[in-house]
């Protein structure tokens, strides 16, 4: 178990962690799809995705706007479907419609009454003010893609978020759901994480690529997170 009394600050994944992503990546390629008459299951719409968009961020950076442009071509031709003019904007502009998973914002605000608490997303400064009301909390850092010019696995996210919140690594504790963005970068500057298996129960890794890592704590959902921290440090 994770010693909690030793963090000062939490940092967190945006997408896919605090916002269900999946949720509104398939809500958006759903609408698209009905209107061409395309079908394709759900599973194999977010395997597409997760290794589109790694292709296109693999590459020199643009911004996210550009990679979900990216996304949404290569998509086209997987599916066999015409864009029509705006299609390729689908998903950028589908961000700010994105739902925060139903235990994000109780728990953001009670680990914020223990913690400073920073966001490391991959996404637009832009986009992620339209993100940002859903969240119910006040970020003392924010780190974007567009800021650090670069995108996770990539450890500029991290880097930077230690240097902004003035902390060591010991110091800081990670949680997000994707092993392959976010737990091997984080654990190779040597911060502690916590894997949120939002898909537990489910096979496959959805919207993210395949990756193999050892989280230092799994749990299901944020308050699981809340409850462990709550019981160990009142319960003395």
């Amino acid at each position: 178990m994770l010693e909690f009394r030793r963090y000062r600050a939490l940092t967190f994944d945006c997408y896919g962690t605090l916002i269900d992503w999946e949720r509104g990546l398939l809500v958006a390629l759903r609408a698209l799809l009905r209107r061409q008459g395309v079908t394709c299951d759900d599973e194999r719409l977010l395997s597409l995705y997760a290794a589109f968009e790694a292709e296109a961020e693999a590459g020199p950076y643009r911004p996210y706007r550009d990679i979900q442009r990216r996304v949404m071509v290569r998509m086209a031709a997987a599916l066999s479907f015409p864009l029509a003019a705006g299609d390729e904007d689908c998903l950028a502009l589908s961000i700010r419609d994105w739902p925060p998973f139903p235990d994000t914002v109780a728990a953001l605000r009670a680990l914020a009454t223990r913690y400073r608490l920073a966001i490391v997303s991959n996404i637009d400064d832009d986009l992620f003010a339209g993100t940002r009301p859903h969240l119910g909390v006040d970020f003392d850092v924010v780190t974007t893609a567009e800021q650090v010019r670069s995108y996770k696995p990539g450890t500029a996210h991290f880097t930077t978020v230690l240097e902004r919140l003035a902390l060591p690594p010991g110091e800081v504790l990670h949680v997000a759901q994707s092993l392959f963005h976010d737990i091997l970068p984080a654990r190779a500057l040597a911060m502690s994480t916590v894997w949120v298996n939002r898909r537990a129960g489910r096979s496959g890794f959805g919207a993210t690529p395949p990756a193999t890592a050892r989280p230092d704590l799994e749990v299901p959902d944020l308050q699981s997170l809340v409850t462990l921290v709550e019981r160990q440090v009142d319960g003395g």
